[in-house]
Order: C-alpha cells, then structure tokens, then sequence
C-alpha cells in the first residue's frame, strides 16, 4: 500500500525485454539508500507497483530493477517508458508512516489523457479525459491518484475531470512536464469503489 505522497523522482538508465520476451526490464537509478532497498520490495513508479528484483549502486548513484509484465504494459504508461524517462518513486507504506495523502493500492485502473493545461499564478490547473469507466467512480472533492500522485478532483463532469497542482507539487514530481496530449496513470480511490460496489449489490 502507498500514500501517493512521492518520495523521489527516479530517472530510468536502461529498458528492455527479457531473453523471454514476456516482461520488460527496468532499470531506474534514484537517491534512496541502496542499503533499505531488498529483493522483493514494493515500489510505485508512476503510480504503477512493482517488484525489486536486484538493486546496487553505480558511480555513487542507487539503481534498482523491476520488471513490468505484459499486462502492466498494457494497462498502464509503463508501454511507453524509455532510457531517460523520469518517473515519481514512492517507497511502500511502513506502520506507523504518516498517511499524508490517501490509500493508494499502486494498481493502476487506466489511463487518463490531459485536455488542456493553464498555467496560474503559482499554480497550475489540468483538465483530463478519463476512461468512461472509471469516471463514476471521480468526484469533486474526492481523492485520485495520478501517476501516483494522490490529488484532489476540483471539478468532475461526464467524463472530464480537472485537478490544481500546488507550486511544490510542480516542483517535486513530473507533474510540471505534464501537457496537451500526455497519457497519465489513473487509480481511481478505493473508498470509491467500493461504495459504487456496494450501491450495485442493493
């Protein structure tokens, strides 16, 4: 479980296909403690959970591997993801961590494309298109998280939504890269879910 709360911004050095072809190969290299990290552990990359599978440090630099199934391939941005790609990292939730966004699983359900962009004074505001079949579960005031960042919907029509991002958002995330056109890592919050689950069972 994570918090969408971004703890990094890791940067991808190396991608490709494993000698069986059904899994894609990453390498991110980050700043976290190469020491902290084990085989096994939970990282959300761009909203997306994946596996550790070797970790080590290059030239004082950590680097981790993960490994990006063909679903997660399908389902997610992860399709497009190259040498040089950043990517918002955030570290498996621990007990007793502050939850300082909301619950996030790291599945993401779709993926959202960016409408328009304006740019405010500090800020900026994003309009998005989401799958229609995500958009039941998107509220105003509610929670979203979007490449694995945990934000608040300001408006929610059809299926358009619109989120602000604050000036240290823009600053600490890939958000500020965010424009007309880009695909973006959907997961719709849980709460959510389960309450539209809920109301269909009655």
């Amino acid at each position: 479980m994570f918090t969408g709360i971004v703890t990094d911004v890791g940067e991808i050095v190396s991608a490709a296909p494993t000698a069986q072809g059904q899994l894609h190969r990453l390498r991110i290299a980050c700043r976290y403690d190469q020491t902290t990290i084990v085989d096994g552990a939970s990282i959300a990359c761009n909203g997306v959970c994946l596996t550790v599978v070797a970790s080590g440090v290059d030239q004082g630099k950590t680097w981790f591997d993960v490994d990006a199934a063909a679903e997660t391939l399908r389902l997610t941005t992860a399709k497009h993801w190259g040498k040089g790609a950043r990517l918002n990292l955030e570290r498996a939730l621990k007990i007793g961590d502050e939850l300082g966004g909301h619950i996030v699983a790291g599945h993401v359900d779709g993926i959202a494309t960016i409408v328009a962009r304006e740019d405010l004074p500090d800020m900026a505001r994003f309009e998005l298109r989401a799958p229609r079949e995500l958009a039941k579960f998107i509220a105003a005031k509610g929670s979203i998280t979007l490449d694995g960042v945990s934000l608040t919907v300001n408006t929610a029509v059809d299926d358009n939504f619109s989120v602000l991002i604050i000036p240290h958002t823009l600053q600490v995330t890939t958000l500020g890269t965010w424009r007309e056109g880009s695909e973006i890592n959907i997961e719709v919050d849980l709460m959510a879910r389960y309450a539209a689950r809920l109301t269909e069972m009655k």
